[in-house]
């Protein structure tokens, strides 16, 4: 019988359905379990409304909608998911069980190897992509340029918003803004408090105050005249950056960021579920630093196409040389490589670089959020979170996990860590 027992546990084991959901996860009180996990406006301060804030839709926030294609880029099961170990757990369930994470997608060569849900998230729910939306930018930028909408990277941001000339950041080229490299002074600290710049410029954005007048943005932005270093030297990061690309993108174009968003990527990527850009109260336009919100499931099929280097069925939707310019280590300046933009990443355009010798890099937003890709083997993972703290700065143990589950991926499939 003993025997028999056995054999039933390792026949369960190696059948371990690649799609698993739970109602609670770690924490889960903490985290609004028994309030059906509320929203609130004031979820980067409090924990219990964060997953219904950032996930699932439930924010009142004004949104632009961008539509999912007709025939989805199917993404099937893999038939016999191999496991996956890593350094601190035996199975992406050990992972589940030690992180707040809300979701995680893990693709090999277009297959789901597994999918998993907490704190009640579901399929085809719209996860907030913090600065994950960075890198959405960042290829809507490339593709205008491809299509002849912006003229060349080295154009100064002014030259399509004239309104902010005088300052620093108008006089910053687009390729700069991409490699977050202006030389303007920027605390991005998650404090959100008024020594935090990156809070100052969100009230800018959003406070009820500025509602309906686009001016104050501007206004804001003429007030940043100098430079620490010239730009294009160092790597800094400033989420402002991303957003003075944003409506610089929407003035070339002539477009909002969703339509873009939805033309340029979403229907041709072959996106499965409706996605939204979250708005800014003060001018109308899209978040473009942190606010797309999108399902799991269309995280991956994003990620698989920059896995195929921006081509889906022999159709290139992301100029291939655009792409490896924004996510290849050799093509960077030193200064923006591993280990010497960041102790450990380097930075492209809007998208960090891993330290390997085999072109590996990442989507990363704060509370969790990550999209890592490795080309050369076709393996993806995505995760949407709410840890408790934004970065690693405040609380490096979960990132340090994240890490350690993306590289137990790679081993487990076959990838390359080197």
């Amino acid at each position: 019988m003993a025997l028999a027992c056995g054999l039933c546990m390792a026949l369960a084991q190696a059948h371990t359905p690649v799609r698993k959901m739970r109602a609670d996860g770690p924490n889960a009180q903490a985290l609004g379990l028994s309030q059906d996990y509320p929203s609130c406006i004031a979820a980067l301060q409090q924990a219990s409304c964060r997953v219904g804030t950032w996930s699932g839709g439930l924010s009142t926030q004004p949104r632009n909608a961008v539509k999912p294609a007709n025939i989805p880029w199917p993404l099937p099961d893999h038939p016999e998911p191999p496991s996956i170990q890593w350094r601190w757990g035996q199975s992406v369930d050990d992972y589940m069980d030690a992180t707040q994470t809300t979701g995680l997608l893990i693709i090999k060569e277009g297959q789901v190897v597994a999918e998993r849900y907490q704190y009640g998230r579901q399929p085809g729910m719209p996860m907030r992509s913090f600065s994950m939306a960075k890198t959405f930018t960042a290829m809507l930028v490339g593709i205008a340029h491809e299509k002849g909408l912006i003229r060349s990277l080295d154009d100064r941001a002014a030259d399509y918003w004239p309104e902010i000339a005088v300052s620093a950041y108008g006089q910053t080229s687009i390729r700069n803004l991409l490699r977050m490299s202006s030389g303007v002074p920027f605390r991005e600290l998650y404090t959100w408090t008024q020594d935090d710049d990156n809070w100052v410029w969100g009230m800018v954005l959003y406070h009820p105050s500025n509602a309906r007048q686009p001016r104050r943005i501007e206004q804001h932005l003429l007030t940043r005249t100098q430079r620490e270093i010239d730009q294009g030297q160092r790597f800094h990061y400033a989420s402002i950056e991303t957003e003075i690309l944003g409506r610089v993108l929407r003035r070339a174009t002539g477009q909002s960021i969703a339509q873009l968003t939805q033309e340029w990527l979403w229907q041709p990527m072959g996106a499965e579920d409706p996605a939204h850009w979250l708005l800014s109260t003060t001018d109308g336009a899209e978040g473009t630093a942190g606010s797309f919100n999108a399902s799991l499931r269309d995280y991956g099929r994003f990620g698989m196409l920059l896995a195929n280097d921006g081509v889906r069925d022999g159709h290139v939707i992301i100029p291939r040389e655009y792409l490896l310019d924004a996510t290849d280590v050799q093509r960077q300046p030193p200064a923006f490589r591993p280990r010497v933009a960041t102790s450990f990443m380097g930075y492209g355009y809007q998208t960090w670089l891993l330290p390997y010798k085999t072109r590996t890099f990442a989507l990363q937003g704060i509370h969790g959020q990550t999209i890592y890709v490795q080309p050369e083997t076709k393996i993806v993972m995505v995760q949407t979170a709410v840890h408790t703290a934004p970065s690693g700065r405040q609380d490096p143990r979960p990132y340090q996990f994240r890490q350690a589950m993306w590289e137990g991926v790679l081993k487990s499939l076959g990838g390359k860590v080197d």
